[in-house]
């Protein structure tokens, strides 16, 4: 039987358990996926959960905000890419030792390529072995939170030149600082006072636009958007934000972050099970949510 779970608080929005129930039940494995809300200061609910983890009684967890820093000092090991970014959104265990991974990073990054693999513009023309070529092209990243941090992570390692556009400039800059080997250009959250000439991609990284606020978008109202641009929105609630119909209304192709929602869950059910997740399935479980 195979126990999983969501580290978290709150809990009530998380689509996790659909996804993976789904999951289970499509490879045939017996098991179920719950929900562990656990509020912020509680440290010694972590430390419970995770020894359960440790004892075989969970198979692996999800973690989600505010704890993916916070169960950082009580894993045994952190793969290359948690702490790269600096948060854990699974945990596995291998060898009698309580590991901390991330795959947002990834999960971003798989579903990014297969979007600008069918986006027609000439300035994501350029073809590669493994993929779309994107040396030196500029991103631009909107927010500085815990997302940001795995969406510059991952665009840095493919090459992409990346600007960060923050509220908080200081949060900013300690986003950049933590990839010292990097150079990335920091700026205030006003948009109209930098370059975008040049931009060939933007991603929201803030929850701005987020159900119930759907009538809200992170780009300025009068600002047009870079030519050729496109928009990736890590907001998937609701299917259809103000930032992608602005964005397609100016030409612009434009998805929401259901993809990379669905890459990173089957990305730790690898991890836990062995198994690869059967994305069809996965999709259909969160379109019916």
């Amino acid at each position: 039987m195979i126990h999983l779970g969501l580290i978290g608080y709150p809990l009530g929005h998380s689509l996790s358990p659909r996804i993976h129930s789904a999951a289970l039940r499509a490879s045939g494995l017996v098991g179920d996926y719950s929900l562990f809300p656990i509020q912020p200061d509680d440290k010694q609910g972590l430390k419970d959960l995770l020894a359960r983890v440790c004892s075989g009684e969970i198979t692996g967890l999800n973690v989600t905000i505010p704890h993916k820093q916070n169960v950082i000092p009580l894993l045994d090991v952190l793969t290359e890419t948690a702490e790269a970014i600096g948060a854990v959104n699974t945990i596995h265990v291998r060898n009698n030792k309580l590991i901390g991974d991330n795959t947002d990073a990834q999960g971003f990054l798989v579903d990014l390529r297969k979007f600008l693999a069918e986006f027609p513009s000439p300035v994501h023309a350029e073809q590669s072995r493994e993929g779309i070529g994107v040396r030196g092209k500029k991103a631009l990243v909107l927010g500085a939170g815990g997302s940001a941090h795995a969406i510059v992570y991952a665009l840095l390692k493919d090459g992409w030149n990346v600007i960060l556009a923050a509220r908080r400039i200081e949060q900013a800059q300690q986003l950049a600082d933590s990839f010292p080997n990097y150079e990335i250009c920091v700026t205030e959250n006003n948009l109209s006072n930098i370059d975008l000439s040049h931009i060939a991609l933007i991603v929201n990284a803030t929850p701005v636009g987020m159900s119930p606020n759907t009538d809200r978008s992170p780009w300025p109202e009068n600002l047009l958007f870079p030519q050729n641009a496109a928009i990736y929105d890590l907001v998937y609630n609701p299917r259809e934000t103000k930032l992608m119909v602005d964005a397609r209304a100016q030409g612009l192709s434009a998805i929401t972050g259901q993809g990379m929602l669905i890459e990173q869950a089957a990305l730790a059910f690898e991890l836990w099970t062995g198994k690869q997740m059967p994305r069809e399935i996965m999709l259909s479980a969160v379109e019916e949510s």
